[in-house]
């Protein structure tokens, strides 16, 4: 997408969603919605629209995992890092998935397929270790569950 297809985008959101009481949560889940980020060049329309400062809505869009400045890879890889699946192997199922998809949490692989990002609960605390590919949540994932998760979307060993 091109830069005045997002800024046309970012524009209609903020026309729809300004007048909203505490708009800026709404407006922030609609442009990455619509975009699957939320580009730093709409950061000084949204500030405006809101008559917030710049560091005001960088500081809400990186305080809250959810949103991404850069567009996420093909498959977004969410792994649990609560207590609960801690307590049943999630930092082992941590160290395979790094190794496996060849990236840090937060980063998006070279050839764009996976973006890992780290979640602090999925709701599925007595199934852990948990792990959500894309919208689908996957109970008790082990390194060889996950290799199988890979090898469904056609990744091999």
């Amino acid at each position: 997408m091109d830069a005045d297809t997002a800024d046309t985008r970012v524009a209609g959101v903020l026309d729809r969603l300004r007048h909203l009481p505490g708009a800026l949560l709404p407006i922030l889940h609609e442009i990455q919605h619509e975009l699957g980020h939320v580009p730093a060049a709409a950061v000084p329309a949204i500030a405006a629209a809101l008559n917030l400062s710049r560091a005001e809505v960088h500081g809400v869009i990186s305080f809250y995992h959810h949103f991404r400045i850069a567009p996420a890879g093909a498959h977004v890889v969410q792994l649990c890092r609560a207590e609960a699946c801690q307590a049943v192997g999630a930092r082992a199922l941590e160290a395979h998935v790094k190794q496996r998809l060849g990236i840090e949490f937060g980063a998006t692989t070279a050839d764009g397929k996976f973006t890992l990002e780290p979640v602090y609960c999925l709701g599925n605390c007595a199934c852990g270790p948990s792990v959500q590919v894309d919208d689908q949540l996957h109970a008790r994932v082990s390194p060889q569950a996950f290799d199988n998760l890979l090898a469904k979307l056609g990744v091999n060993s």
